[in-house]
């Protein structure tokens, strides 16, 4: 955008130039705050070149032509506090005038339409001038963007100051505003003042990636509770608690005296889960979710599995009555143990196959299923099968107390010979 209007610049001096390049001598434009070039003043569109400002800051328009500038703009100008508002982010309209401050709040402008958008920038990059050592932007311009150019900047180079400039906008912010040294008729052009590298990387990447065609439409706008996510937990903790507590009725009704066996496994694995998600928050940044909890929920269900797996074999190794409960214990094992590895390790294999296949919450979902599936091994073997082992060292559970869930009567076995089966003692 050329400049229309007053400029408030404390150090005139330090104001970048735009000059052509070596093979063709152009300049380089900006485009505005939606992804627009900013285009310079056309000849005709104000009346005589307003002068540089000397007006003091609180009157910056005193003794400045004001020709041609929308009376709206010259306010919103008057009652622009770069010191407060830079404006960033506002989506100034290419075809009017607009009232801007530079990108670090000492200047402000009153800019005319844009003449040059930002689509018609075809590259942007930093680099060094091979005479002076100095470090420069260099533009390349398409499609008409050569001859838009061409003509903003002989208007400005024709005008006085503060006219002589061309701003360029992004976001509604001034990122720089050159001094237009000759007109740039190539389609090529360089802009230098006191660069460093830092500094001509960070416009030349404003002024390539300004440029990109964005263009953002609302489709929906969902609000949502600042405790949903509260309530959401709650839920999930609720829900696995009433969860966790029917399995635990259930064993002790079903199983009874091993009923205590599932409820102490079952207590095992929640603190290997507790503790692998702190280990996992501390060290990996894993955070829990909702689909995490509903994964942890569904694993209850997997751990019980496993303990009414290895108790029914039990139970069928001694309903004949042939076996002691040590050995049947030991025997139910050796063929429970396989069941329960194969049925884990297909949970796993859907677990890894839906975490690195979905996305989102149902990859979190994926990865507790898995995680809790690992924990239930660990359990199943270090800790429910030797506690097991204890037990049916014990008379009450050796002896077939009706409490142990063990006698005869809870195994449906039948009357042999006028009695009872009874399981032998070791």
């Amino acid at each position: 955008r050329a400049l229309a209007a007053a400029l408030v610049k404390p150090s005139p001096e330090a104001t970048p130039t735009a000059t052509g390049t070596q093979e063709d001598k152009q300049d380089s434009g900006k485009k505005g705050d939606k992804a627009e070039a900013s285009p310079s003043a056309k000849p005709g569109q104000s009346g005589t070149p307003s002068p540089q400002p000397s007006a003091p800051v609180d009157n910056p328009l005193l003794d400045v032509d004001t020709t041609g500038i929308d009376p709206a703009v010259l306010k919103q100008f008057e009652a622009l506090d770069c010191s407060k508002n830079k404006g960033q982010g506002a989506q100034d309209d290419p075809n009017k005038q607009y009232a801007g401050c530079s990108q670090d709040g000492s200047a402000k402008y009153v800019l005319d339409k844009a003449a040059v958008t930002g689509s018609a920038i075809a590259s942007a990059n930093a680099g060094v001038d091979q005479t002076t050592g100095e470090w420069l932007v260099q533009l390349s311009f398409k499609g008409q963007g050569p001859d838009q150019w061409s003509k903003v900047t002989t208007t400005a180079f024709n005008s006085q100051p503060p006219r002589n400039q061309v701003a360029m906008v992004l976001d509604g912010v001034i990122i720089s505003a050159p001094v237009i040294q000759e007109p740039i008729t190539g389609g090529r052009a360089q802009i230098s003042g006191n660069f460093t590298q830092v500094t001509a990387n960070e416009l030349a990447s404003q002024l390539k990636f300004g440029a990109l065609p964005l263009k953002f439409e609302k489709s929906s706008i969902d609000e949502v509770s600042s405790t949903l996510g509260a309530d959401q937990l709650r839920g999930g903790m609720i829900a696995g608690g009433i969860g966790l507590a029917l399995v635990v009725v259930y064993s002790m009704l079903y199983y009874r005296g091993l009923g205590v066996v599932s409820v102490l496994s079952l207590l095992a694995a929640s603190i290997l889960t507790y503790q692998s998600v702190v280990i996992l928050g501390t060290f990996a940044g894993f955070r829990l979710s909702l689909p995490h909890i509903i994964g942890l929920i569904v694993s209850i269900g997997i751990t019980a599995d496993s303990f009414i797996v290895y108790f029914e074999r039990i139970r069928d190794e001694m309903k004949e009555g042939r076996r002691s409960l040590r050995t049947a214990v030991e025997v139910a094992w050796t063929r429970a143990r396989r069941t329960i590895l194969i049925a884990d390790a297909v949970m796993f294999i859907a677990a890894i196959v839906l975490y690195f296949l979905a996305v989102g919450g149902v990859a979190g979902f994926a990865f507790a299923m898995g995680l809790t599936t690992l924990i239930d091994i660990v359990v199943v073997f270090l800790f429910t099968k030797p506690f097991v082992t204890l037990l049916a060292r014990l008379k009450f559970f050796a002896k077939g107390h009706k409490l142990s869930g063990l006698d005869a009567e809870r195994m449906s076995s039948t009357a042999v010979a006028g009695s009872k089966t009874v399981p032998q003692e070791a």
